[in-house]
């Protein structure tokens, strides 16, 4: 992935500290914290405690949660598509699919390809059914996080009419704080990060008109979990 690349900042930031009087650029220093309360919350939590607590935040956001292994991993995506009424189906480029075993059994599937440009889009916006796998999962929120890029476009989760997210046991940490600090650790690490981060709890939910609650206004209006027990 290429490295983007910063242009006129300094000329910029020094036109504001003129407007703002000061003569130079003055560089503040982070400072110690002594307390970390953030990380103590649900600490001491095994998986299956996280997995407990992520089923019951997924509740909350109007997410039905199924359980599976590897084994039956196939079988169970296919039940949830079928749930939902089948395809089209829209799935990212990610080699995840292969090494779970993911072959579903339908023709009308649309795997994301860079070759066929805005058709993507076109494919993506008429799906049925979009499904990614969950990078980091929010236990505390019921939230799955997409490192999206090119293979692993947002309109994947964004366009079709239901969002599956197939969350591997092993992504669940307690909440955002561990989300974070293991994308900074990364990027100190001088590996590459996603340019787009999707975090996504449940589906769509709009409550701005009337304070009446509305799904699907601004993405998928039905979100399923599909859990692997792979720990």
């Amino acid at each position: 992935m290429s490295k983007g690349t910063i242009k006129n900042r300094d000329s910029f930031l020094e036109n504001i500290a003129e407007r703002l009087g000061r003569s130079t650029l003055e560089t503040v220093d982070r400072s110690p914290r002594q307390y970390h309360p953030e990380r103590r919350v649900y600490q001491g939590c095994n998986h299956d405690d996280l997995l407990s607590i992520f089923k019951k935040a997924s509740a909350s956001v109007h997410t039905e949660v199924f359980e599976t292994d590897v084994s039956t991993l196939n079988k169970t995506i296919q039940d949830v598509v079928n749930h939902f009424g089948g395809g089209p189906v829209v799935t990212w480029d990610d080699p995840r699919f292969k090494e779970y075993g993911v072959n579903l059994d339908s023709n009308d599937i649309h795997v994301w390809d860079l070759s066929h440009g805005k058709e993507n889009i076109d494919k993506a916006e008429q799906a049925n059914v979009g499904i990614t796998f969950s990078d980091v999962t929010l236990a505390e929120s019921g939230t799955v996080i997409l490192f999206n890029d090119k293979y692993k476009a947002r309109a994947v989760s964004l366009l079709p009419r239901n969002f599956i997210a197939i969350v591997p046991k092993s992504s669940i940490v307690p909440r955002m704080t561990q989300a974070a600090c293991s994308i900074h650790e990364r990027i100190k690490a001088g590996k590459d990060i996603a340019t787009c981060i999707n975090f996504i709890s449940g589906p769509s939910n709009s409550g701005d008109i009337e304070m009446n609650l509305v799904q699907g206004v601004h993405g998928p209006v039905n979100a399923s979990y599909i859990i692997v027990i792979d720990r």
